[in-house]
């Protein structure tokens, strides 16, 4: 199958259309670390993000980049996805990284969960823009997700 990327944005925070509350989940900040590889291998492997078979260097620049923020995404007190985000030049952030582990996925969690990560990559002053990334080999609800808590195609290579 043909990966077809879509690049999608908020322009204002005010588009967050956020998802019924779920008990239980919450965002918790982190540094970053081997839980972080460890994570990305285990949630993108199924949808062969270049993230599950980065090499140590790769992995090494990736944790070392100063302005990124990680966020593990908890349930009932056990880590249920990942989350990352980072600002870009002209006030951008960039949601880096967002999923959820195998045995989470189908639990009616992602919906919630992406409405606290866009919430956060909000929270830098100045942010007039949040966007990020999915692929035809993400999981089948990752775009209606997306597209639901109010981001927009801004491109979409042919």
């Amino acid at each position: 199958m043909e990966e077809i990327v879509t690049q999608l944005e908020m322009t204002a925070v005010g588009q967050l259309n956020p998802a019924p509350f779920v008990d239980g989940l919450t965002l918790e900040a982190t540094g970053p670390g081997p839980h972080i590889r460890d994570l990305h291998v285990r949630i993108g492997t199924p949808y062969r993000w270049p993230s599950a078979t980065r090499s140590d260097e790769d992995w090494a620049r990736w944790l070392d980049e100063p302005g990124r923020h990680y966020r593990l995404i908890e349930y009932r007190g056990e880590v249920a996805g990942a989350a990352d985000f980072e600002p870009q030049p002209g006030n951008d952030v960039e949601i880096t990284t967002f999923g959820l582990l195998p045995e989470f996925v189908g639990k009616a969690l992602g919906g919630y969960a992406l409405t606290l990560v866009v919430a956060e990559a909000w929270t830098p002053p100045g942010t007039r823009r949040v966007w990020l990334h999915t692929s035809t080999l993400d999981h089948p609800n990752a775009l209606p997700n997306y597209l639901r808590r109010g981001f927009r195609s801004f491109s979409r290579p042919l």
